[in-house]
């Protein structure tokens, strides 16, 4: 503790003792250390989920959907993240049209483990590319070009939208998330079977 004695006018009737004890007691002041669960996987997730600068991830969004108790929920999920990019992924994830030109199964890719927010891609920004792989999306591209393209752009995002993305290609998200299925995509954006907006219906007013 640095002791202050005071003139009685109210000025500091020893600065240079007390600055000569400061400056002592920083010295002696042990370095603030990070809480180790901050170097983890888990420590920087949490610490991106509370001010990163990033949208949230669809895998993420996925996972809540899986873990929506009901319906409802789950709708309220997807309404709650609409984005021209979600409804533009989903579609290809559930559109029967939709063919994509990358195989079927495992795609074989380096898994980005940068944690989330940090040193990685993000599939809201990187779903403008993905007609790259669909089939009639870019004829001008050679097959083989188009899996490193498509490799690369998995191994650009972190590992849970980059699993994410490839259960969208192989069209099997629901598979892999409870009840995230074409049915409830098309209630959520109110969209007709061939995923298109259902148009609201004007009431007609007598001449």
């Amino acid at each position: 503790m640095v002791i202050i004695r005071r003139n009685p006018d109210g000025s500091i009737a020893n600065p240079d003792m007390v600055r000569q004890q400061t400056q002592i007691q920083n010295e002696q002041a042990p370095q603030q250390v990070s809480h180790p669960a901050l170097a983890s996987k888990k420590g920087m997730q949490a610490l991106s989920e509370s001010g990163r600068g990033v949208p949230p991830l669809y895998s993420e969004i996925a996972m809540k959907v899986n873990n929506a108790k009901d319906k409802p929920r789950k709708l309220k999920v997807l309404r709650d993240h609409d984005s021209v990019s979600l409804r533009q992924v989903l579609k290809g994830a559930f559109h029967p049209d939709i063919k994509w030109a990358i195989p079927k199964g495992e795609v074989p890719y380096t898994v980005n483990d940068a944690p989330i927010g940090t040193e990685h891609t993000v599939l809201s920004q990187e779903a403008k590319r993905l007609y790259l792989f669909v089939e009639g999306g870019d004829n001008t591209i050679k097959q083989s070009k188009k899996e490193l393209l498509f490799v690369q752009m998995l191994e650009g995002l972190c590992a849970e939208e980059a699993e994410f993305l490839v259960t969208v290609v192989n069209k099997k998200i629901n598979t892999k998330y409870k009840g995230f299925t074409a049915n409830l995509v098309k209630e959520a954006f109110n969209w007709d079977d061939n995923f298109m907006k259902i148009e609201e219906k004007k009431p007609s007013y007598p001449v």
